[in-house]
């Protein structure tokens, strides 16, 4: 094969006549995820440290800690703990834990980790920064935690809001 003369440069009868040029993604690379009350949301992939799916069970539930928290998770020998983030976020939808795994994203800022248990994934997206707007309509207990928002559907009112992982990390909640 190597010795083809064809496959050095590239003329050969399943070869394409032309290359194809790849398109360059436009925006920053954002996570986007359902909470269980159904609100979309997306995180900036830079924050994030990883994402992973852990059976209830592996979640330690501790005694005494804050209601907005599930308990502590152990990833590779360092103990975080796992939050319901739309309780967090001020959503009256808890998160259903009777299930085989559950959804955590992991952020992270200057050695802080926080696993945020949510509903659902989507995917990842590129997401244009530049097209966030305002938030509106936000509940106050939501906003502190908002970058903004893209508009999917004005008719709908189908919003996706940006968090702000450091924010979450920083609050003064996760004392309460």
């Amino acid at each position: 094969m190597v010795g083809n003369p064809d496959f050095l440069t590239g003329r050969g009868q399943d070869q394409a006549p032309e290359f194809q040029e790849l398109e360059s993604p436009e925006g920053e690379l954002h996570l986007r995820f359902f909470v269980p009350s159904g609100n979309e949301f997306a995180l900036p992939a830079i924050g994030i440290r990883e994402v992973i799916a852990q059976p209830p069970e592996r979640i330690t539930a501790i005694p005494n800690a804050s209601p907005l928290l599930l308990g502590t998770l152990n990833i590779r020998g360092r103990v975080i703990w796992v939050s319901d983030l739309g309780q967090f976020l001020g959503d009256m939808a808890v998160l259903n834990t009777d299930r085989p795994d559950i959804c955590i994203i992991a952020v992270e800022d200057q050695d802080t980790m926080l696993g945020l248990a949510i509903d659902r994934i989507v995917g990842m997206d590129w997401l244009d920064a530049d097209q966030v707007q305002a938030s509106t309509n936000v509940p106050d207990s939501m906003a502190p935690f908002l970058r903004g928002e893209w508009i999917l559907e004005p008719e709908t009112n189908k919003y996706l809001r940006l968090l702000d992982h450091v924010a979450i990390l920083r609050s003064a909640r996760w004392a309460a």
